[in-house]
């Protein structure tokens, strides 16, 4: 069967035609794109000449086109679009593709031919981006497992194809307990404290499934943005209990026997390859470099963090009048920030327009810096009506790449935000990149304007941060393309740009009534500079249980993974153990719907989020030391690390950028943790 996927697309920037992309497409481009590079390698494997970059490693980066294009189509729809036609697909793919995958990552001649070009690097003079693709090509080869024998090889590829199910599994389980674990509302009275536009998307939403009155859909992390607003406390308490329940409520989507099997798997793997356990195999391939290293971060902030919650717990309680749960907390917070600084969310939120935002702030920040231009394309569409398309171009109008942002959330949507390139950019393939950007900001009705909160806001500057590492990165090679970099160094540039997001003269552009085009008042800004570090205590408490969490899986032997049964029980000795057992403050995410590290990529590697906070607190102090919103400073950035991708060894990288390594301080004193 032809299908859309057998050339390369001829519209902009390689943008993939949607439209022509039909369900009955993507197993025959995948059979074929997997048949298409297995020749590919063959025919690199058995060349009788010897092994050089050219004939081994770029014909590599060559290989693979088609595969890469059905590839990048499909696993974006799966993740934001999908349908249960496409769920069962992905079930049927995915352990073919991991098979493909320790096919050509397992190939005894092609391990010998990179590692005859490793071995003659010195004397061949290879240096920069070349040498760093030899490099990084030899050690993934190793940490994959190329150098086991033939039975070891065996069982690996076995190991890989399951796991590769039961992620998939774990995905699907979640998105439809998700869906499943809606608050629905019949009583209006008990969405007291909720404004019109909240109303109106919770109306929407039940009218999308059919029922009268109100549906409350869940976010991907523990609780709900509206929990600061709602008055009803057993409202509150059910949205909670909701979230906390997903994945082990015994139904037919219950994820923890699917868990402990990757759990399994993964320690089995690691001593398979000789490491002790899983988290060394990750951090082998980080900056990290060995989860002793990952601890000695992690439980070094423990103590502090969990004091100061408890702190503000007993503050928070004593504001309310009663002793406050884990439902109650961003309740308490919330009248606790309106008394203090006067910028409470139902102040805030009318200022927040999600297209103002979008055009004024996100865009308007990354032109000061970086010289970008946005221009909506209304002729390119991408996969979903609701999904808008925008045209980047630089300095004299130089083409840099599209843009693809899809704000809001539907059942289709698994939950959290997050980007992921369409076309990555290689100077060896002649492309530029096309990335989206995924949130799950609820829809309102038609013709009422979208209005965030302070969190969606953030995590719109931040999932863009992530866009600009791919738009802004050039590279040779598709391998080191955009964020194709270090796992515990992804979410540096994302968590910088973050910063812009109350920068006073990028808040002043966007932060307008949406009704009135009235600039945010001086005592709400005042409110936003004075609250930054307010609540940090839950904050830092919350992340680090999750992250401490994910390690204590993936810590575990394969004899201790066996001898675990009760999700539960490991969860709550864990955070124990860890000293991050705080009463009222929940992991960000549990286990039955920790996303990132059991479907997501992230196994044994959340951490990154505040390993990489390190480097991003301290970029933040040279942004404002060198004019903060300046071209310079930003040309300075792009230049030095965005535009570097994975072809440089990121904390070389940064040193490059700072002049020094990174400092702690920073991000102590942000976190109040001093």
């Amino acid at each position: 069967m032809a299908t859309p996927f057998d050339v390369p697309s001829t519209l902009p920037y390689a943008l993939p035609p949607f439209g022509d992309v039909r369900l009955e497409h993507y197993r025959p481009a995948f059979e074929a794109g997997m048949a298409e590079q297995r020749a590919e390698v063959e025919a690199i494997a058995t060349d009788p000449h010897a092994s050089t970059v050219e004939n081994t490693l770029i014909a590599l980066e060559r290989s693979g086109q088609l595969l890469t294009r059905v590839s990048h189509v499909f696993f974006t729809l799966s993740s934001a679009d999908s349908t249960p036609e496409l769920h069962d697909l992905e079930a049927e793919v995915s352990p073919l593709l991991a098979a493909h995958r320790d096919a050509i990552t397992l190939d005894s001649r092609l391990y010998a031919r990179v590692q005859s070009v490793l071995d003659g690097a010195a004397a061949a003079g290879l240096e920069g981006e070349a040498l760093r693709l030899v490099e990084r090509t030899h050690a993934e080869m190793t940490l994959a497992g190329a150098g086991l024998d033939d039975a070891g090889k065996e069982r690996l590829t076995a190991i890989n194809q399951e796991l590769s199910t039961l992620t998939t599994t774990f995905e699907r389980n979640l998105l439809e307990d998700t869906n499943d674990s809606a608050v629905h509302v019949t009583e209006e009275a008990e969405l007291e404290g909720l404004d019109d536009g909240a109303k109106s998307a919770a109306a929407g939403s039940a009218a999308d499934r059919g029922l009268e009155g109100w549906l409350i859909t869940l976010p991907l992390y523990t609780g709900h943005p509206w929990l600061p607003s709602l008055a009803n406390r057993d409202l509150r308490e059910r949205i909670m209990r909701a979230s906390l329940a997903r994945g082990r409520r015994g139904n037919r989507y219950d994820n923890r026997e699917v868990l402990l099997r990757i759990v399994r798997l993964r320690a089995e793997r690691a001593e398979l390859l000789g490491f002790p356990n899983h988290a060394a195999v990750v951090t082998a391939d980080e900056t990290a470099k060995t989860p002793e290293a990952v601890e000695g971060l992690l439980s070094s902030l423990v103590g502090a963090a969990a004091r100061n919650a408890d702190d503000e717990r007993a503050v928070r309680s004593r504001t309310v009048g009663f002793d406050i749960e884990s439902w109650d907390w961003a309740y308490a917070t919330e009248i606790l920030r309106g008394e203090q600084f006067a910028a409470d969310s139902s102040a805030l939120r009318p200022y927040f327009e999600a297209d103002r935002v979008l055009h004024d702030g996100v865009f308007h920040a990354a032109g000061a810096l970086y010289g970008l231009t946005f221009t909506e394309r209304p002729d390119l569409h991408g996969y979903n009506d609701e999904v808008r398309v925008f045209e980047v171009t630089g300095d004299d109008d130089e083409p840099v790449g599209l843009y693809l942002l899809d704000l809001y959330t539907r059942d289709g949507k698994r939950g959290g935000a997050w980007m992921n390139p369409v076309v990555e950019q290689s100077e060896l393939l002649g492309t530029l990149p096309v990335v989206v950007n995924n949130l799950n900001v609820a829809k309102p009705a038609p013709g009422s304007p979208t209005l965030l909160i302070q969190d969606e806001v953030e995590t719109l500057f931040h999932e863009f941060g992530h866009a600009l590492h791919g738009l802004i990165a050039r590279t040779t090679y598709p391998r080191f393309s955009g964020t194709n970099v270090e796992r515990d160094f992804v979410e540096f540039p994302s968590q910088v740009n973050e910063m812009w997001v109350s920068w006073p003269s990028v808040l002043a552009n966007y932060a307008k009534h949406h009704e009135t085009g009235a600039p945010l008042p001086p005592e709400l800004v005042l409110g936003l500079s004075e609250s930054e570090g307010f609540n940090e205590g839950f904050g830092t408490t919350e992340y680090l249980a999750a992250a401490l969490l994910d390690q204590a899986w993936h810590r575990l032997s394969a004899a201790e993974a066996a001898a675990v049964t009760s999700v539960e029980d490991f969860e709550r000795s864990a955070l124990e153990a860890a000293g991050i057992a705080v009463e009222a403050v929940p992991p960000r995410y549990s286990s039955t719907y920790f996303a990132h590290t059991f479907s997501g990529g992230y196994d044994a590697g959340y951490y990154g989020y505040i390993w990489s906070e390190v480097l991003d607190a301290d970029t933040v102090e040279w942004f404002r030391d060198n004019g903060g919103l300046d071209r310079a400073a930003g040309r300075r950035f792009a230049e030095r690390l965005l535009g570097v991708g994975g072809s440089k060894d990121p904390l070389e990288a940064y040193r490059d950028f700072r002049g020094r390594d990174a400092e702690v301080g920073p991000l102590l004193r942000r976190r109040g943790l001093e």
